[in-house]
């Protein structure tokens, strides 16, 4: 089914990008947490810094690499499933916050390159 594969596909690419972050010192809060605004991939604590990590796979990017894919309506979710993230858990309410980006664009040689982005993007106003 192109459906399950897809979603296989997502978790292999999520899998890959919390090894790296975890690598890197960040330690997990959640994983794919959901509400009514959207998902968010991975939440983190990068020190006392709460991280809304989105995780972008790309196996062609003819129109847009992985990281270009995040746009300003998916921001938006991002920020409002946030907000909703921290009212259910205040005991990081008071903490600073950032949203990374974790892009993996495929490469001719089937190798993927992965790009961290952080502090991809800010919450508006």
């Amino acid at each position: 089914m192109a459906g399950s594969s897809a979603a296989a596909i997502g978790d292999r690419f999520e899998k890959l990008a919390l090894e790296h972050l975890l690598s890197n010192g960040l330690k997990v809060i959640a994983a794919n947490y959901r509400c009514r605004f959207g998902e968010i991939d991975i939440v983190m604590l990068d020190r006392d810094c709460v991280v809304f990590v989105e995780v972008r796979y790309r196996q062609q990017n003819r129109f847009a690499t992985a990281a270009a894919s995040i746009d300003r309506i998916k921001q938006r979710k991002l920020t409002r499933a946030a907000a909703v993230f921290l009212a259910r858990n205040p005991q990081y309410s008071d903490s600073p916050m950032r949203f990374d980006v974790v892009a993996i664009d495929a490469a001719p040689d089937d190798r993927c390159k992965l790009q961290w982005l952080k502090d991809a993007f800010r919450v508006d106003g």
